[in-house]
C-alpha cells in the first residue's frame, strides 16, 4: 500500500522525512508532492531526510536523483540527509552515483547547506 508522505516547510525549505519504507508509489506520489509543493510554496531547498531508511534499492536511489533534477528545474536545491552507511555502500555498489544530489550527514548540516546557496544567491554569486 502506497502511503503519501508529509512535507513541512522550514522558512524557504521543505523537508520530508521518510519514516516507512519505500515502496515504488510511494516514491512516485512524493515526486509528484514535492514538485507541487516547491511551486505552491515558492520553496527555494528541499532536505530529504532518509535517516529511518534501511534499504534504498535502485529504483529509489534514481528517483531521488530524478526528485533532485526536477527540483532543480523548480528552482529548488535538494539534500538528502541522514544517509546510513550500508545504504551508501549499497548505492555504490549498484553503480548510482545520485548525480546531482547533495548529500549531508544530518538535517542540521542539510540546511547549513541550503543556507549557504541562499546566501550566495542573495549575495549574487
Amino acid at each position: 500500500m502506497s502511503e503519501r508522505l508529509p512535507i513541512l516547510r522550514i522558512g524557504e525549505n521543505l523537508l520530508v522525512s521518510i519514516q516507512v519504507d519505500l515502496d515504488d508509489q510511494t516514491v512516485l506520489n512524493l515526486q509528484d508532492d514535492l514538485a507541487e509543493q516547491v511551486v505552491k510554496q515558492g520553496a527555494r531547498g528541499v532536505v530529504i531526510d532518509i535517516t529511518a531508511a534501511e534499504i534504498v534499492d535502485s529504483f529509489v536511489g534514481r528517483m531521488l536523483s530524478t526528485i533532485a533534477s526536477i527540483c532543480r528545474l523548480l528552482d529548488a536545491e535538494t539534500v538528502v540527509v541522514g544517509m546510513r552507511p550500508a545504504v551508501a555502500i549499497t548505492l555504490v555498489e549498484l553503480g548510482l552515483s545520485l548525480g546531482g544530489v547533495r548529500t549531508a550527514l544530518n538535517l542540521e548540516r542539510g540546511l547549513a547547506i541550503l543556507s549557504e546557496r541562499s546566501s550566495a544567491r542573495v549575495a549574487g554569486r
